[in-house]
């Protein structure tokens, strides 16, 4: 029954070890005898197969669920299991060998198991049910807290976020913090009453009891601590400048932040490092109760900027907290247009995210500038556009103060082309049914139209849309020379490329600029062997042109990368030449894929009798040399049966 209650009642799985050293401790005892503690086969033998081990997490665990369902729902199985927990693990922290350990920031626990979960639990389990003995048993550790292993157990535990000092730097914390921390009143009213602990002691961030109290919810402890003339209510930590209220508010503690907003000490509206206020924390996190109380303080400002220039307002919107955003539009003096340090406002941020209800909230206000663009110059309908939230789309665009073919100032991208690069067609759908939307305006960075990103990227819905319109050029080419059809090619989205070969206006073999590589040289260099065919069956393509940056050939570049039936399909004409050498390496078709070890490709080379086994780069190497090089050996052989004289 005690493996039982400690499974079902437990924060957490417990470990094998910790089980057996929980079972072995008897309270208010003085000494754990090793020779009490069980076997684990021990233990499970009693359970009659009610409890199991966990293989993968090494913990014990009920063998199914519904056990614990029943042990949870049947409170008289146990004798106040919680108040026995509790007390069985203060017994444990209470020991000799474990009083012993050094309050190091990593005690060694390899001899004391349950010195974690013991030390991170016991107020939890206290909290739940309280005994006198427990209190005695609690006050007995807190008052040697500050040297005890569990006080840096716990620290490291619940805090890793507020530390900025190295591990050897940290101070404990006191047990002021602890019992703070859990929010034990009772035993907290004692602590205080003995006058032994400062109430304003900081630990290593700067935080307080009260601070420590104030961010988990225990208003009972909050309220001991205010009573205390020496109290310093407003006290800010030293990492982040955060007061008990700013804290209260962030975790949505409701009472705490009503008591602490009745002290005349305390300011309201005060900002951490920052820049953020109380009402800006429970803002984003959406508790309204804490930011009902807060705006009833006249002293408060609703329109606090942080230093990222974001106020409250656009802090729920980018959470999504539409109620909240109704909350705080609710104010007559909260301004809905005020923008962030990049010039983004709650409405280009809704926008954005697609909260299409917070949209609607800001579109009804008369003061909104719906059209009102970040610091990149993109609207709230480009970003809507761009993540395809095709819902607030609809809404911007039934503005007529919204224009939907306004560019950005970054990229000179039109919300058409964002749609297009992203693959949103029911978002371009709506864009082509304005008449003032440029099917086809390239942007200013890279001079690419809606159909050359539509194509680049696979988004072959849109790349039939876009090819219905007659002002949209088929053919038109980016800032590098690269058309739709170059793109297609090169990634290999065949059915576009089909797409823009139906097109008479298409040219099948224009070369890029910057490389100066066909739509046939992208793909066999990139293995897509189905738009391979398509282009060789096309007489205007020249299966033989060489790149302008390499001089390297279509079968040159399949070659190279071991795309065995592109180049099949390239040796089958007659008019390319199995054996030219690039201008930059001066290596061959077979010098590549000698070198690469693409042995199949090696053995259709060889069978061409205009192909010289022996040809030398312009490092002097020869196939066999860079096949011998890289260790292929079975390349090796195949060349060494071709050549006419014996190589040493």
């Amino acid at each position: 029954m005690a493996v039982l209650m400690w499974i079902s009642h437990s924060w957490r799985p417990l470990q094998v070890d910790e089980i057996r050293h929980a079972i072995a401790t008897q309270i208010d005892s003085d000494f754990l005898d090793s020779d009490d503690i069980p076997a684990i086969s021990t233990l499970l033998g009693f359970c009659q197969g009610l409890v199991i081990i966990d293989q993968c997490t090494s913990t014990v665990r009920l063998v199914h669920f519904t056990l614990q369902e029943y042990l949870c729902t049947h409170p008289n199985l146990f004798d106040r299991p919680h108040s026995v927990m509790t007390e069985i693990c203060l017994t444990y922290l209470n020991l000799p060998h474990v009083q012993e350990l050094a309050a190091g920031s990593s005690p060694d626990q390899r001899g004391t198991p349950f010195l974690e979960y013991s030390s991170l639990y016991w107020g939890t389990h206290m909290r739940m049910e309280l005994s006198d003995r427990a209190k005695t048993s609690a006050l007995q550790l807190l008052n040697q807290f500050d040297s005890h292993a569990s006080a840096n157990v716990l620290r490291n535990s619940i805090s890793p976020e507020f530390t900025i000092d190295p591990a050897p730097c940290r101070k404990p914390i006191s047990a002021l913090h602890c019992i703070s921390y859990f929010g034990i009143v009772e035993v907290a009213d004692i602590m205080i009453k003995m006058n032994k602990w400062d109430v304003n002691e900081t630990d290593d961030a700067g935080m307080t009891p009260l601070i420590w109290a104030a961010k988990y919810g225990n208003g009972g402890v909050v309220g001991l601590l205010l009573q205390e003339k020496r109290i310093q209510p407003d006290q800010e930590d030293t990492n982040h400048g955060r007061t008990a209220l700013t804290w209260a508010a962030e975790n949505g503690n409701e009472g705490v932040v009503r008591l602490l907003l009745g002290r005349k000490d305390v300011n309201p509206d005060s900002s951490s490092k920052s820049g953020r206020t109380p009402l800006s924390w429970a803002a984003e996190n959406g508790h309204e109760g804490v930011v009902k109380l807060l705006l009833g303080r006249g002293d408060v400002n609703p329109n606090s900027s942080d230093g990222y220039n974001r106020t409250p307002l656009l802090w729920a919107t980018g959470k999504g907290r539409e109620e909240m955003v109704k909350l705080l539009l609710g104010q007559e003096d909260v301004n809905p247009n005020i923008p962030d340090r990049y010039g983004q406002t709650p409405l280009l941020w809704a926008a954005g995210n697609g909260e299409e209800g917070i949209v609607k909230l800001l579109l009804g206000l008369n003061d909104v500038r719906p059209d009102s663009p970040s610091a990149s110059g993109r609207s709230p309908l480009a970003w809507a556009t761009k993540n395809g939230h095709e819902g607030v789309v609809k809404l911007l665009l039934e503005r007529e103060d919204v224009n939907p073919d306004i560019p950005d100032t970054e990229y000179g991208l039109t919300p058409l082309s964002l749609a297009a690069e992203n693959g949103h067609e029911g978002i371009v759908k709506l864009l082509l049914e304005r008449e003032e939307v440029n099917p086809d305006t390239p942007d200013t960075e890279y001079g690419q139209t809606p159909l050359s990103w539509a194509a680049e990227n696979g988004h072959e819905g849109i790349v039939k849309l876009l090819l219905e319109r007659e002002e949209v050029n088929p053919n038109s080419s980016s800032k590098f020379g690269q058309t739709p059809l170059s793109w297609a090619a090169k990634n290999g989205h065949e059915g576009i490329v089909e797409l823009l070969l139906e097109r008479e206006e298409v040219n099948p073999d224009a070369p890029d600029t910057e490389y100066g590589q066909t739509p046939l040289s992208w793909a066999a260099e990139n293995g897509h062997e189905g738009i391979v065919k398509l282009l060789l069956e096309r007489e205007e393509v020249n299966p033989d042109t060489p790149d302008t940056e390499y001089d390297q050939t279509p079968l040159s570049w399949a070659a190279e990368n071991g795309h065995e039936g592109i180049v099949k399909l390239l040796l089958e004409r007659e008019e390319v030449n199995p054996d030219t050498p690039d201008t930059e390496y001066g290596q061959t078709p077979l010098s590549w894929a000698a070198e690469n070890g693409h042995e199949g490709i090696v053995k259709l080379l060889l069978e061409r009798e205009e192909v010289n086994p022996n040809s030398s780069s312009k490092s002097s190497q020869t196939p066999l040399t860079l096949a011998a090089e890289n260790g292929h050996d079975r390349v090796v052989g195949l060349l060494w049966a071709r050549n006419s004289r014996p190589v040493r």
